[in-house]
């Protein structure tokens, strides 16, 4: 048989795609190809891009945003290149869409409306999917009239608010319930999602956080030999994902891979998906990873940081990673942007260059929250021992015939959680520190209890010193 194309290519039809973008005063402007970006969105949403229109305007046309001129000229565009779809670039109020829907006789689709059905077919959990609902619906509700231009009258019967209720307003309200029902079961989902991380309180965890697509799953899968999906194209991550990792000195942290970020995040998405980054705000330290062989890559950290703030993380610590080193075309890029960001690290977690200053790098971040800490307890609290080998630093322990003393190095989480396990904090002159109560875990009461007898206790002559 001559006809060998695969299945895959024969499952859908894919919508033919125009794309347009205006470039205004202060909005982020590639000379070399404004349109890079939207069209990695369009290709994601599954288009085929046929065609695109550009325009640089100082103000834009309150009716159809871009102008009359260029209103004809999209016209056209679309009927030569039999085009489905409009994706513009911008975000568009409902009389601009309908105005544009009726001089071209074409769907049109703003960047917002473009990236919540992005988000909408990539959701996988079922809190990714009340998420995406939620922003689509609050998205949608100030422009149902769109969809209700004829306003006809419903008559008045069982069931209706009252007579002469129009469809639009039947509509607000039953969208207006659905978006309460929403957010009620999102109150819910945020408030386990809280005390899930804050049951890991103890355990030091990294966020890796970024542009889309800028290598945070690739680099995370190469850190912790996890196999989170790894994909060159947008929003390949919906739902946080947190895996151990082994530090080369022994000490295990939890890495998380968050939702990427983009310009221009529909504030109702931002809102949405405070539950997915409750990681990223309880993290002790955020790795933000840049692609630095992008041309925009200053403008991708400025819309990072613009989102952690938006979700309550603009104090926290971060360490600037620059990834995709490997594809940089020229080595002057990076250093442009060492030169601005000196803290910075370059790696390449494809090819797995530069891996070991990351861990420098973050190995340091971690101990500065450290002190040093002497503890002690009995023998036979092996839980403790082990737990302390892979949570503490520079771990010594000392064997006596009835007691262990363990020099080391913890942050304050990690102290208080050793003494919940039954640890006795010491002086450095072996003493017990004044006011430190401990509450051993269950089944380590009676190694805990051991040592407050006699033969263990402060020698009353030491004290009255």
């Amino acid at each position: 048989m001559g006809f060998d194309q695969s299945r895959s290519e024969l499952s859908v039809r894919l919508e033919r795609a125009v794309l347009v973008g205006v470039g205004l005063p202060g909005r982020p402007w590639d000379e070399a190809d404004p349109l890079a970006e939207l069209r990695g969105l369009a290709e994601t949403a599954g288009s085929l891009v046929v065609g695109q229109l550009t325009q640089k305007r100082h103000g834009l046309q309150l009716g159809t945003y871009i102008g009359t001129g260029k209103v004809r000229e999209l016209g056209e565009l679309v009927k030569s290149c039999d085009a489905d779809v409009i994706l513009f670039d911008n975000d568009l109020t409902a009389s601009q869409i309908k105005a544009l829907e009726k001089a071209t006789e074409c769907k049109v689709l703003d960047r917002s409306e473009l990236i919540l059905d992005i988000f909408a077919t990539r959701a996988r959990t079922a809190e990714s999917r009340l998420q995406v609902e939620l922003a689509q619906l609050e998205y949608a509700l100030p422009r149902l009239k769109r969809m209700w231009t004829h306003l006809s009258r419903v008559k008045a019967g069982i069931g209706m608010r009252g007579p002469g209720e129009t469809q639009l307003e039947e509509d607000r309200r039953l969208v207006g319930h659905r978006i309460r029902d929403l957010r009620e079961k999102l109150r819910v989902v945020q408030g386990r999602k809280e005390r899930e991380v804050a049951s890991r309180s103890t355990e030091p965890t990294i966020s890796i956080v970024g542009y889309t697509n800028a290598g945070k799953s690739t680099l995370m899968n190469t850190l912790t030999g996890a196999s989170v999906l790894a994909e060159n194209r947008l929003f390949s991550t919906l739902d946080t994902r947190t895996r151990t990792w082994r530090l080369k000195d022994g000490r295990h942290v939890l890495l998380s891979d968050t939702v990427g970020f983009i310009r221009d995040l529909p504030h109702h998405l931002v809102a949405s998906f405070k539950s997915t980054l409750e990681e990223a705000r309880r993290a002790r330290l955020l790795v933000h990873v840049v692609d630095a062989s992008s041309s925009q890559a200053e403008e991708h950290i400025d819309a990072v940081e613009t989102v952690l703030a938006d979700v309550g993380c603009g104090e926290q610590p971060v360490l600037l990673v620059f990834n995709k080193i490997d594809q940089l075309p020229d080595i002057s890029f990076l250093q442009a942007l060492q030169q601005k960001h000196p803290r910075s690290v370059a790696v390449s977690a494809f090819q797995r260059i530069g891996l070991e200053h990351l861990e420098e790098a973050i190995t340091d971040r971690l101990d500065s929250d450290l002190v040093a800490s002497l503890l002690e307890t009995v023998p036979a609290n092996g839980k403790l021992l082990a737990w302390l080998r892979t949570h503490a630093k520079n771990v010594e322990e000392h064997y006596t015939e009835d007691c262990v003393r363990i020099e080391c190095l913890l942050d304050g989480a990690a102290l208080g959680q050793a003494l919940r396990m039954g640890a006795i904090q010491l002086r450095p002159d072996n003493r017990l520190l004044p006011g430190i109560a401990t509450e051993p875990v269950e089944g380590e009461a009676d190694s805990a209890a051991s040592l407050d007898s006699p033969a263990n206790a402060p020698d009353e002559a030491d004290e009255a010193d």
